[in-house]
């Protein structure tokens, strides 16, 4: 756990940005130290790692790909998936909050940087899944999450972020800024790049939580 940098990160951002410590492969007694210095929510990736590591004291996101199977177990211990990448899910998602009588936020994953590894959405297929979504009574579709390219040159990340950010701020002519009011956009080592572009929500994980368990 790096406090310092820790510490210097929350005060240096804006008010209006939430940030989420990556706790993936680090201990829980890792994620306690990293609430004691001040961090509210932690994004897990993976299904069985939330489970294990639940507390429900602290808020969580789910942050990576989400199998429809996997959704059942995931509703009721997160405030928010981040990752919701299909409609399918979508209807997933629904049938699960609505057994639970919850309304699930999320946010639509895009792949701005269209790279075949990534999980994400083209931009067209991003507009069509919030439009369907509208008719689902348990989801609240509550912006955009990325992933930054696979990039070590600034400028080809910041060029991507860009668009991102066009493209969010043409989401929110669409279907309002009050409802589409979350960037989810950068991670440990491009989140100053992603702040330069608007993003409102940063994902870091090594950069404050130390190198993760093998």
């Amino acid at each position: 756990m790096k406090q310092e940098t820790l510490r210097k990160i929350q005060s240096a951002l804006p008010k209006e940005v939430t940030l989420i410590a990556v706790s993936k492969k680090h201990s829980k007694a890792e994620i306690d130290e990293a609430y004691r210095c001040g961090c509210r929510i932690f994004g897990e990736s993976r299904v069985q790692e939330l489970k294990t590591k639940y507390d429900p004291a602290y808020e969580w996101h789910f942050i990576g790909h989400l199998q429809r199977n996997k959704v059942k177990d995931v509703v009721g211990l997160v405030t928010m998936i981040q990752s919701l990448d299909s409609y399918p899910l979508a209807l997933e998602i629904e049938k699960q909050c609505a057994k639970c009588e919850i309304i699930m936020p999320v946010l639509v994953e895009v792949n701005i940087a269209e790279e075949a590894t990534k999980s994400g959405l083209s931009q067209t297929d991003a507009v069509k899944l919030i439009a369907d979504c509208a008719s689902l009574p348990h989801l609240d579709v509550q912006g955009l999450m990325c992933i930054g390219p696979h990039d070590s040159d600034p400028q080809r990340i910041r060029e991507c972020f860009q668009k991102m950010h066009e493209f969010y701020l043409d989401m929110q002519q669409r279907f309002g800024a009050d409802q589409l009011r979350i960037l989810s956009m950068g991670m440990s080592d491009d989140y100053p790049i992603a702040l330069e572009c608007g993003s409102n929500m940063i994902r870091l994980g090594r950069i404050i939580m130390g190198e993760r368990e093998n």
